[in-house]
Formats: structure tokens, sequence, C-alpha cells
């Protein structure tokens, strides 16, 4: 491991990680972990589920399509570059949202006959 880098210790839907962070990269660690705690949480409210793994699955696949999503409308837009500007209007489309949507009334499905 290299020995410049820090460790944080975060808190993710009530668990505690000890995560390696590149020096100077904190803050955006920080961000991510306060995006993926909210994420998590919101998906757990709405779900009623008290499994984390559950959870974390569906959190990474929202995030994931968002990602997604946002890449496509990069390149339908003519942007070449392969990482998604993270603006808000990237986010914010209608589109996006109905799609996001979609998705998590599947996922939440899903989660209810597996229960």
């Amino acid at each position: 491991m290299n020995d410049t880098a820090n460790f944080l210790d975060v808190r993710i839907l009530g668990c505690e990680y000890r995560i390696v962070c590149p020096p100077g990269k904190e803050e955006a660690l920080q961000a991510a972990v306060r995006m993926v705690d909210e994420r998590m949480r919101e998906i757990a409210d709405k779900t009623r589920s008290n499994q984390p793994d559950r959870v974390a699955v569906m959190a990474a696949l929202n995030i994931a399509n968002e990602y997604l999503s946002a890449l496509a409308e990069n390149r339908a837009g003519g942007q070449t570059d392969e990482t998604p500007t993270a603006t808000a209007t990237n986010f914010d489309s209608p589109v996006l949202k109905r799609k996001i949507d979609d998705m998590d009334t599947r996922l939440t499905t899903l989660l209810e006959i597996a229960s």
C-alpha cells in the first residue's frame, strides 16, 4: 500500500468503514460518501429493507444508471469525453428522472418478491 495514502473513517447507513484515500482527495471522497449514504437511506426508507447488502446493490444500480444515462446524454449532445460532467442539468432531466423512477419501481417490486 502507498505510504502517502490517508485513511478516512466514514459512516454509511450506520456502518463504519475505514477507506484509503489519496492525499488531497478527502473532500471528494466525503462528497461520495454523503451521496451513497443519502441514496442508501432513501432506498431503505422506500423499501423498508433492513438488509444493507440489498440496499447497497440498489443504490449502486441507481447511481450506475444515472451515470450511464448522463454519459448517453453527453454523447447525444456531441460530447466525446467518456466522463459525463456532473452538472445539475445532467441529473435533473425529466427523461432521466422517469428512467430512475421506473428502475426504482422494478427493483422495489423485485425486493418485495424476494423477501
